[in-house]
């Protein structure tokens, strides 16, 4: 089969001669069906990735650019019984919801039949054992033919379909002893009417197919709800930005077109559409999703904001530093789909399991028909014994048991500000009985603030913000940004390394060095009290000021700490920064055990030290001195202001100022974790049970239908107490 759709429009480069491509891929049910299409995929010569997203049925590629023909895997997954085309999000969302709306009206058309059946059974069961006429009960048994054939045809296609798929590619998958299983008491049962018998499963065919489309959408629903998360994401990325052409005309252009260094308007109610810096205007914006704060926050000249930020009030001018993939957005964009790909020993277990299940149901059956006949069992006895043990003993509980606590667990992460960036972060973070913290940007903001702001009367503050505007010191950025200002002084001079200067109303005034403004007394006073702080100096006429502006604390980090430490979890600082900074960190945390003045080294060194005493160690930093400590540790985390190559290392990203996502991360993921084991238990458990049963002849098919069922809704019921994390 060639594939006529250009893909040109749909890769993306990935640096090191890579090219990616998104396929969504129709057919995909369960972990089987993962592994089965990853494992085909890899294998092609020149593919380095093929990832299945199970949550929207979209498949990752990336290949050695100029290598392939990205038709090819097209070609592959139609091979492997699967139909695939470029993934668009917006079509995506319109084809899964049509296939919930499809499941939706044959789940409807199956409980009904079902119900309509179930009625006309009942005088059946009694008559058996009654004066019931032979004519009377073949009544009853065609008019339920007539009910449950034509249905059957239609609610039980999206297994039939899918069968016939994997048996076209010459291989399995769990909708085959399904499938095999509605058949055969569908064909025993019309076979059971003519011959005039007592008993016929027509029940039993459309009980099994009601069951299992309202565990398969219960499943999809579940899994749509998390990827809700990501298509809010996907709805604040603007297509399109209002880009100034010259300083008084605008005009709409596409977010791709956007460059560093131009300058685009942002109106009240709309998203900003890059990343920059307010150059004019003045704002409340709601950037809760970068910082967590709900409340919105005042931009102003040479406030920071970000794609996503919904503009409220007021109409700003933004110099653009990033746009469209390069954003913020775009990357908490990407580690939601990394969140949501993730993969685990368990899942590979669950996959490997899911993938011997199909041939070893079927070898099942057919031996136990075999041992029924062997026993001077009837022909038809036998069949119907082998018919319950393929219904009984289908995988979908063993298939579900890992992907639908992951799928539930990754969404509770997201919401409370936590990004998955690897396939058994999970199970991980959640062994984890040691954390170290880094100090600067991850224990404290990454932003300068005031420390004595309180001290100081607010006229004072106002105009020393004024002055700051004038210098490009960060410090001086850290005053203006405390005090609100957004109006600079005019005839402000800089004298490099030093300070700036000027007048006003008609008295000298400087800010800068103490010795700059004649503080140093004053200054040394608080470098004695607060040697972390760095100073700045300001002065008018004759009155002096001097603030002390450091790296505040976040702001539940004493909460975050002293909860680790209920949990059982010894919580140490190693810092690159100065011993008296570490110490008051140590100090004001309660952390008994800190270093200070430690090198990338050091760090991987103390991470090796803690490894090898058993520990299992969450490295939490931001630096790009923290990479090889991340990459070096059992688990890792990086806040979201982290350089690019700790976010890369890091097992799992947090947003926001907040401490709180670290604990959060530790508390779901063993809640996760401990479901799974739970999860794969009763897989195990239900089959151990309820094979033997089956094989012995005690359970009908209709019995083996509701068992096989309730088995996959117990596990994904399971699965959805991973939620109650959040409220942990």
């Amino acid at each position: 089969m060639q594939s006529d759709v250009d893909f040109s429009h749909f890769l993306k480069r990935t640096g090191s001669g890579r090219l990616q491509l998104d396929l969504a891929v129709e057919g995909i049910s369960c972990a089987g069906c993962m592994g089965k299409i990853e494992r085909n995929l890899s294998s092609i010569p020149d593919v380095t990735s093929a990832r299945v997203n199970l949550t929207d049925n979209r498949l990752a590629l990336e290949w050695k650019a100029g290598a392939l023909d990205p038709a090819l895997f097209v070609e592959r997954l139609a091979e492997l019984g699967y139909r695939a085309y470029p993934f668009q999000r917006d079509n995506a969302e319109t084809l899964e919801a049509e296939r919930a709306q499809s499941l939706l009206r044959r789940l409807g058309v199956a409980a009904f039949a079902a119900m309509n059946v179930m009625m006309l059974s009942i005088p059946v069961w009694f008559g058996n054992v009654s004066d019931m006429l032979p004519e009377q009960r073949d009544f009853f048994h065609w008019l339920s033919a007539l009910i449950v054939l034509p249905a059957a045809a239609y609610c039980a296609q999206p297994f039939f379909s899918s069968a016939v798929a994997a048996l076209r590619a010459r291989g399995t998958n769990m909708d085959v002893p399904i499938s095999i299983g509605i058949l055969l008491a569908l064909a025993t049962s019309v076979i059971e009417t003519i011959a005039h018998a007592e008993h016929a499963y027509f029940d039993a065919a459309i009980m099994l197919t009601a069951f299992l489309l309202a565990g398969r959408y219960l499943d999809q629903n579940m899994r749509r709800r998390t990827r809700a998360y990501a298509g809010n994401l996907a709805a604040l990325k603007a297509e399109t930005a209002a880009k100034f052409i010259s300083p008084t005309e605008i005009r709409t252009v596409p977010v791709a077109a956007i460059k560093p260094g131009d300058i685009v308007l942002v109106r009240p109610g709309e998203c900003c559409t890059v990343d920059g810096n307010v150059i004019e205007g003045r704002s409340e914006v709601d950037q809760s999703l970068i910082t967590g704060e709900t409340l919105p926050a005042i931009a102003t000249p040479g406030s920071a904001v970000f794609a996503g930020t919904l503009v409220r009030s007021g109409t700003l001018r933004v110099r653009a530093a990033a746009a469209s993939d390069g954003t913020l957005l775009a990357e908490i964009s990407r580690l939601l789909d990394h969140a949501l790909q993730a993969r685990s020993r368990y899942l590979r277990l669950a996959e490997r399991a899911s993938r011997l299940y199909a041939p070893i149901v079927h070898i099942t059956a057919f031996l136990t028909m075999l041992g029924w006949i062997a026993s001077g069992a009837t022909f038809h006895d036998s069949v119907v014994t082998a018919i319950a043990v393929l219904i009984i003993t289908c995988p979908c509980a063993l298939g579900l048991a890992i992907p639908a606590v992951q799928t539930v667990a990754a969404g509770a992460l997201f919401r409370s500000g936590v990004l998955l960036n690897a396939g058994d972060a999970i199970e991980r973070i959640a062994e984890v009985d040691r954390v170290i913290f880094d100090k600067t940007g991850t224990l404290t903001l990454p932003e300068l603030d005031v420390a004595n702001l309180a001290g100081i009367p607010e006229d004072v503050v106002r105009l020393a913000g004024r002055l700051a505007l004038s210098s490009r010191h960060p410090v001086a950025a850290a005053l203006a940004r405390a005090a609100g200002a957004s109006e600079p002084l005019a005839d402000i001079e800089e004298e490099p390394g030093r300070g700036v200067r000027g007048y006003y109303e008609g008295a000298p005034i400087r800010l800068g060095h103490p010795s700059f403004c004649g503080a140093d007394s004053r200054a040394n006073e608080i470098l004695c009290h607060d040697p972390e702080a760095s100073v700045v100096a300001f002065s008018h006429g004759e009155a002096r000021h001097v603030f002390a502006i450091r790296q505040r604390m976040r702001p539940d980090a004493v909460e975050v700490v002293t909860s680790l430490a209920r949990l059982g979890i010894m919580v140490e600082i190693v810092s690159g920064d100065r011993e008296p900074a570490v110490r008051r960190a140590a100090e004001t945390l309660g952390i008994h055990t800190w270093r200070a003045n430690v090198s990338p080294t050091d760090k991987v060194a103390r991470v090796e030290d803690l490894t090898s005493r058993g520990y299992k160690v969450l490295m939490v930093g931001d630096g790009l001195n923290d990479a090889p400590a991340l990459a070096a540790a059992h688990a890792s985390m990086s806040p979201v202001t982290a350089t690019h190559m700790s976010q890369a290392v890091a097992d799992a990203v947090f947003l926001g100022e907040h401490l709180g996502p670290v604990l959060m991360a530790i508390i779901a993921s063993r809640e996760a974790l401990r479901l799974m084991r739970q999860n794969l238990c009763l897989a195990v458990v239900y089959n151990v049970l309820a094979v033997p049963v089956a094989i012995a002849g005690l359970v009908t098919p209709l019995i083996a239908a509701a068992a096989m069922s309730c088995s996959s809704v117990l596990v994904m019921l399971n699965a959805l107490r991973a939620r109650r994390s959040e409220a942990l």
